[in-house]
């Protein structure tokens, strides 16, 4: 994808480009929708693993999910974002604002990149398909004027939980069911905790942002208000979650001693790292959720 993007400008550009634009991507967020799109994927077949037939689907939808579609949103987002990456110590190694890429390549990226995650999506099927088009509607309204949700507070939030909590997920689920057959609990819960999730983020920024003028989360409500409001979302859907394993919504089991444990352990690790967030600290509390949510699929698939 690097060198389809690049080559109309610079053709004498090297492989360093290619890293210049692998980082624009962002890599460390693809498991992001990968963690999201998995879940979906065994709850609905009750299998770990894909079926032989259904292995192309699964290794398109993961390109797609991965690569094509932060490239996408990523591109549009540093694009529209220059004014307060300029400003913020955090971005200061961003291609956009180092040089290293101009708007045009940016343009070209996102461009070549929709394209790509379209094309591809027809691997994965229809309904596949019809939601990456939506996560592409999504990440344009996120970040291009006039409308940029970003700087909507409550859009922004709401838009991202979305995303990543319910559409991530009803791909993987669409690859094998139909998506109106998706349990109601299953979206809710994943509203719950990529809002938990994406409101820190907003407080990362927050001083650059309003620097810039932009109206995120954080800049409308307080870095304080945003983590009361993520740890209460972060709670309840801990809540949610060790409800439905102890009443036998998905699975029938004796015991879920882990998922008891893991659910107050998981309010702390958030409670003490939202207050003063960053992306590895972030990735810290998606980890320790992975454990219990590991557990959860072992049983699943077991059952």
């Amino acid at each position: 994808m690097a060198t389809a993007v690049l080559s109309s400008s610079a053709p004498h550009r090297t492989a360093l480009d290619r890293w210049v634009v692998l980082r624009l991507t962002r890599p460390w967020f693809w498991p992001l929708s990968w963690a999201g799109a998995y879940f979906g994927m065994v709850v609905a077949t009750g299998d770990p693993v894909p079926a032989r037939e259904a292995v192309p689907a699964t290794v398109a939808a993961a390109v797609v999910l991965g690569p094509l579609v932060w490239a996408w949103v990523f591109a549009l987002n540093d694009l529209h974002d220059l004014p307060s990456d300029r400003r913020n110590p955090r971005k200061a190694t961003a291609p956009l604002v180092t040089g290293e890429l101009t708007p045009a390549d940016l343009r070209r990226c996102a461009r070549w990149s929709a394209v790509a995650a379209i094309t591809l999506a027809t691997v994965a099927g229809s309904t596949f398909f019809v939601g990456t088009v939506i996560v592409l509607v999504f990440g344009w309204l996120y970040s291009v004027p006039p409308i940029r949700l970003k700087t909507r507070p409550g859009a922004d939030v709401a838009v991202n939980a979305i995303v990543v909590g319910v559409v991530g997920p009803l791909g993987g689920w669409s690859l094998s069911r139909p998506v109106l057959d998706y349990p109601p609990v299953l979206a809710v819960l994943g509203l719950l905790l990529a809002a938990a999730l994406y409101l820190p983020t907003t407080v990362i920024d927050h001083v650059a942002d309003r620097t810039a003028g932009y109206t995120t989360a954080a800049v409308r409500w307080t870095a304080a208000a945003c983590y009361r409001a993520g740890l209460g979302l972060w709670v309840a859907a801990n809540a949610l979650w060790l409800a439905c394993c102890h009443l036998d919504v998905f699975v029938d089991r004796d015991s879920w001693l882990l998922q008891t444990v893991a659910a107050p352990l998981l309010v702390l690790v958030y409670a003490a790292v939202a207050r003063r967030p960053s992306i590895p600290r972030l990735a810290v509390v998606a980890i320790a959720f992975a454990i219990p949510a590991a557990d959860f699929l072992l049983a699943y698939s077991l059952a």
